[in-house]
């Protein structure tokens, strides 16, 4: 409309969009506006998600088992102590660097890992003393290696180290903290070896 209440040039009653009562403005106009605030909430959300969840996004190699810094992917299948974690490992997380890899999962079936990587021998007692030692963790007390995610050993713990052939590995526990010959169940394990 022109200033006289006549339609504009070029333009009969009726064409356009309608206008909004009481605005001066039409209804085409506002859609931008709330184009641009949705387009705005939504990257706020993306953006929020992504940064609360960047740990889990972004693992090195793309393995959600790797934890950041890691500098080897680890196979599929790892070993420790040249033989496989056990079967039942579960939450499985493992740090990479300078030619060693620290791994930590949950398992029930320790005593049997603990003889087939040749730290207890087969008939003898996984706590007995004399092919491991008690480790300075108190009850409940916590330690996570530098730079292993995930949840951390609880104490108290057993140590084991290897002394005969084959691949060196150490180990870390979770003992019972009622029952003094027994382990956790499910109990945490952290194995460090060298990797290649």
């Amino acid at each position: 409309m022109d200033g006289y209440g006549q339609p504009a040039p070029g333009t009969e009653a009726g064409d356009g969009p309608p206008e909004q009562p009481g605005t001066g403005r039409t209804g085409h106009r506002r859609w931008p506006a709330r184009a641009g605030v949705t387009a705005g909430v939504l990257a706020l959300l993306a953006g929020g998600t992504v940064w609360l969840l960047r740990d889990e996004v972004f693992r090195p190699f793309g393995d959600p088992r790797a934890c950041a810094g890691s500098t080897t992917a680890l196979p599929k299948v790892i070993e420790a102590g040249g033989v496989p974690l056990p079967a039942d490992a579960s939450d499985v997380r493992y740090v990479t660097g300078e030619g060693t890899a620290r791994v930590s999962f949950l398992t029930d079936r320790l005593p049997d890992f603990l003889h087939r990587a040749g730290l207890v021998p087969q008939d003898a007692r996984p706590l007995d003393g004399r092919h491991g030692s008690a480790y300075a963790l108190g009850t409940d007390e916590t330690e996570r290696p530098a730079g292993l995610c995930g949840p951390a050993l609880r104490g108290p713990a057993w140590s084991y180290l290897t002394t005969g052939p084959g691949p060196a590995v150490d180990i870390l526990v979770e003992r019972s903290p009622f029952a003094p010959d027994a382990f956790r169940s499910p109990a945490r394990v952290s194995a460090a070896f060298g990797v290649s």
